[in-house]
């Protein structure tokens, strides 16, 4: 699959702003004094608020596309926008060849969605809600099979006031995945769910998307994002920061080597750092040494093979490449240190 065609672009977003609250430069009502109106415009402005500030990309079909970012990066405001829950306050969307807020009845049947917290009648019990959604719902699936997709089959005559929080974000993802959807919209899928819950969320997601479906997925766990995604963009502050396949943005941050260092033993002491390919370093305490390096099998070679010559041992050795959250956190470090 060619992640960069958007001939095949299920979801198109080019230029895409939004913003909370009144645009800079608007004036209050005609009628008001020429200074006071100034005045309050300029105060106006100040409490506008542009969470998303022109951002592009595009998720071809079969694709499951991440959307990361700390709280407040704007990610919620963009997939709102994806689903057609809000008009842009700039640039353009287009879901399935269309805009999904001026064409809502073309777009509404052929997507699901996910919202981080859903509101269900708490007296209903968990099939009569289903089926209750699925009255709303073109081409529903049966009752049973919706359960059976997120393992509630045995809980269908039980109250919803009487599900845990995860169950009821199962009941959330069975109401999204009653129309068989060509798109999935999933806004923090597995927040509230146990281990075992989140793999096999994570497991009919995968299923789903392997049959065709396109995904878009917020999550903050970014183990989540780095088992599931296929590319994945990282916002900040309404913007892009980076973007790509998974394995792209991770193998652009350094792996790390971390040890102690023997009782008479320095930093200096370690053959040549950049002879290895080291990067950098860190001391801490308890003589704790940490290594970056882009060539982690070159620097952890050389480094076992001093320790052999010097006959000593390299006590809490800690080999890893660097994953997803550390990639994420070097990102968002440097974007609030450029700030």
């Amino acid at each position: 699959m060619n992640f960069g065609d958007s001939s095949d672009s299920v979801i198109q977003v080019t230029g895409l702003r939004r913003r909370y609250g009144p645009a800079a430069g608007r004036t209050s009502k005609p009628g008001i004094p020429a200074g006071e109106r100034s005045g309050r415009a300029g105060k106006q402005a100040k409490q506008g608020f542009e969470a998303v500030r022109g951002i592009d990309f595009s998720v071809v079909r079969g694709e499951l596309f991440a959307l990361l970012g700390t709280n407040g990066a704007g990610k919620t405001s963009t997939v709102e926008l994806l689903e057609g829950l809000a008009a842009p306050t700039g640039g353009q969307v287009r879901v399935l060849g269309h805009d999904p807020y001026a064409e809502r009845s073309k777009v509404r049947s052929r997507i699901g969605v996910m919202l981080q917290e859903g509101g269900f009648p708490s007296e209903l019990t968990v099939a009569e809600t289903v089926q209750m959604w699925a009255g709303c719902t073109s081409g529903a699936r049966p009752v049973d099979e919706a359960l059976g997709l997120v393992k509630l089959a045995g809980r269908r005559d039980v109250r919803v006031k009487q599900l845990s929080g995860g169950e009821r974000r199962r009941l959330d993802l069975a109401l999204a995945l009653l129309g068989r959807p060509e798109v999935l919209f999933l806004d923090e899928p597995t927040t509230g769910l146990d281990t075992e819950a989140r793999r096999d969320t994570w497991e009919l997601v995968r299923e789903l998307r392997d049959g065709g479906t396109t995904v878009v997925l917020t999550t903050h766990y970014l183990e989540e994002a780095e088992e599931l995604a296929d590319r994945l963009a990282i916002m900040h502050r309404g913007r892009i920061a980076t973007s790509g396949r998974v394995a792209d943005v991770v193998a652009a941050h350094p792996s790390q080597i971390s040890f102690e260092l023997p009782p008479g033993f320095m930093v200096g002491d370690l053959p040549p750092l950049a002879e290895l390919g080291v990067t950098g370093h860190e001391s801490g305490p308890g003589g704790t040494v940490r290594l970056r390096t882009q060539e982690l099998q070159r620097a952890a070679t050389g480094l076992l093979v001093w320790a052999r010559d010097k006959g000593i041992e390299l006590r809490g050795l800690d080999v890893r490449s660097a994953s997803l959250e550390e990639a994420f956190l070097q990102i968002a470090k440097g974007l609030e240190d450029g700030e």
